[in-house]
């Protein structure tokens, strides 16, 4: 040791004769004063993130002498310290260099002492100052509402409220006065990012979309080569290791009158959860950063901010998590179309994650989704109310998720036939599995008390207030987001769920809670399923075939489907099953 300083000290005096004179002025620190014991910042007075950040700013390649010494480094020891990173060639970069594993090696570095290792902690800045907060705020709005109490309006006021940043990463959006928000934060100077579905339809035929108004008002618009099913934003987010505050809105909801006003939604609102949004900021940067320009206006570059992970470390906590399916793909540089994800095989990022949560449930498994397609979740779930009789498992599904026995048993074959043609190809097998297979039927042949929000007897978009919830209720824990429990949502598709749990989001679980218990009962109060049957049992009437909503069993819808075939079997003709929006009523005079 004591040679490798005497060559070191060597060089540093050569380096010196280089800068003149004024370098040979005595070091505070003696040649071999020492601060650290065995690396550690224990008894030093440092913390462990401050001692790597200064280990991490030695062996950048900008990291000078003279950045050193402007810093207020002696110059011996900066001399030293450049000398001994970038090895005998002098020059950092090259295949010689020696960069700092630790703080011990810095710390043995000669005229590195006291002085120096102040002089080096200080140049690192704020990089390890987390902002004391105080308790973030957690709220949710559930749909349907009136438009001035859902969450259209809460996004209004986000927006509104936004004085650094506005980053939107959404599926559809058709909501005027979120754009006029939208512009108003233009005027005003803060600048709006937005991550588009639309925009890669739009593209073909821009001219009066939403993508090309909006980046008419300024906003740089972006999509992905993979469906991007996100619906959250982040107003005045971390885009930098300055400020860890801000406000997320995350759910099921995208930015449209249905999704406000007819259709089950929720959306929550968090406002400074460092760790939160350290993690979507991060999701939304990545993404950011593997997209592809909308290019309809000539607008500034603006590239992807990095996310500080030390920060990001720091701010973990036990009782908040985030998971995004974009953990499932690799990204490339394609030559011909540019960023591109791959989905990348047997990755189950957030499948893996609901499924941890299910096995280990104790009390209550509640489960409001729009689409049941998954077959791990789903197996899970089969699983877990096998394994405890005393578990309380109730799943409610749209209407689109009923499946009769019959056609459950064509899906079966299917699969079947798939899983014979594969020939015992693992990679084929799998994918058989998760062909778009519908779970409902399955879980009520297991005894899980299902329901379906029924209020059609084809479904179209058109007039479906869809039961559109992507959430979970597992003892204390409420999990939501974007993802639908599919296949197709682990990976096609870029989705995002959130976790909360334990006595800090009591509160939200329980409001998620009475809305699950709320569309439990839907029309249960009413005469209006007995009714209905009884009209269609009479067989002489005209009777609705779009009605309004009831949370029914499997039981109930199967005797009401088959009750209006045989009422009415022009309710199968080919025109009722190509266009089912213009057909309303079902008349038995017309058989």
């Amino acid at each position: 040791m004591f040679g490798l300083r005497r060559s070191l000290l060597s060089i540093s005096l050569l380096t010196s004769l280089a800068f003149g004179c004024s370098d040979t002025v005595d070091s505070p620190d003696g040649e071999f004063d020492e601060v650290f014991v065995d690396g550690k910042a224990d008894g030093s007075g440092y913390e462990e993130c401050e001692v790597e950040e200064v280990v991490a700013l030695l062996n950048r390649e900008a990291t000078t002498t003279e950045s050193l010494r402007s810093g207020g480094v002696h110059t011996r020891a900066a001399n030293n310290l450049i000398a001994h990173r970038d090895g005998e060639d002098g020059e950092a970069g090259t295949a010689d260099d020696d960069l700092f594993d630790d703080i011990a090696e810095v710390d043995g570095v000669s005229y590195v002492g006291p002085a120096a290792i102040r002089q080096l902690v200080a140049m690192i800045g704020d990089a390890c100052e987390v902002p004391d907060l105080g308790d973030p705020s957690v709220h949710a709005i559930f749909s349907p509402q009136p438009w001035e109490d859902s969450h259209l309006a809460e996004a209004v006021e986000i927006i509104d409220a936004a004085e650094h940043s506005v980053d939107i990463a959404m599926y559809s959006f058709r909501d005027a006065s979120i754009f006029d928000a939208i512009e108003r934060a233009m005027e005003r100077g803060v600048p709006v990012r937005m991550i588009f579905e639309s925009a890669n339809g739009d593209r073909s035929d821009p001219e009066g979309t939403m993508s090309a108004r909006l980046e008419q008002i300024g906003v740089d618009v972006r999509y992905i080569n993979k469906i991007m099913h996100h619906k959250f934003v982040i107003a005045d987010g971390p885009q930098s290791t300055s400020r860890v505050t801000g406000t997320i809105m995350t759910g099921s909801g995208n930015w449209s009158n249905s999704a406000g006003t007819r259709y089950d939604e929720n959306t929550v609102i968090i406002r400074n959860h460092a760790e939160l949004l350290l993690r979507y900021q991060q999701e939304y940067e990545h993404l950011w950063a593997n997209s592809r320009d909308f290019l309809y206006e000539t607008l500034p570059f603006v590239e992807a901010h990095e996310v500080d992970t030390n920060l990001l470390e720091a701010a973990e906590v036990e009782d908040a998590h985030a998971y995004f399916t974009s953990a499932n793909f690799r990204t490339y540089e394609s030559s011909r179309f540019g960023p591109t994800f791959s989905v990348n095989r047997g990755e189950n990022e957030v499948a893996d994650a609901i499924v941890a949560r299910i096995e280990s449930a104790e009390r209550q498994i509640l489960v409001a989704s729009g689409h049941l397609r998954s077959r791990p979740i789903s197996e899970a779930i089969i699983a877990a109310a096998n394994a405890n009789p005393d578990l309380e498992v109730r799943v409610y599904l749209d209407a689109q998720e009923f499946i009769s026995e019959y056609s459950h048993d064509l899906q079966v074959e299917e699969r079947n036939d798939c899983i014979a043609e594969a020939m015992g190809d693992e990679d084929d097998i799998s994918d058989c599995y998760d062909r778009g297979f519908l779970y409902a039927y399955e879980l009520v042949q297991a005894g899980i008390d299902v329901r379906f929000k029924y209020y059609s007897y084809r479904w179209h978009y058109s007039y479906a207030p869809q039961m559109h919830h992507k959430y979970l209720i597992i003892d204390d824990a409420i999990i939501t987001g974007s993802y639908n429990l599919s296949d197709n949502a682990e990976h096609n598709t870029m989705e995002n769920v959130l976790v909360l749990e334990g006595l800090r989001y009591a509160d939200v679980v329980q409001e998620f809670t009475d809305n699950f218990n709320g569309m439990w009962q839907t029309a249960s109060d009413t005469t209006l399923y007995d009714d209905l049957l009884g009209d269609v049992q009479e067989g002489d009437d005209e009777f609705p075939i779009v009605f309004d909503a009831m949370a029914l069993t499997w039981e109930q819808v199967d005797v009401l489907k088959r009750a209006m075939r045989d009422a009415c079997s022009e309710i199968n003709s080919e025109d009722f099953r190509r266009n089912p929006q213009r057909h309303r009523t079902c008349d038995p005079s017309n058989n």
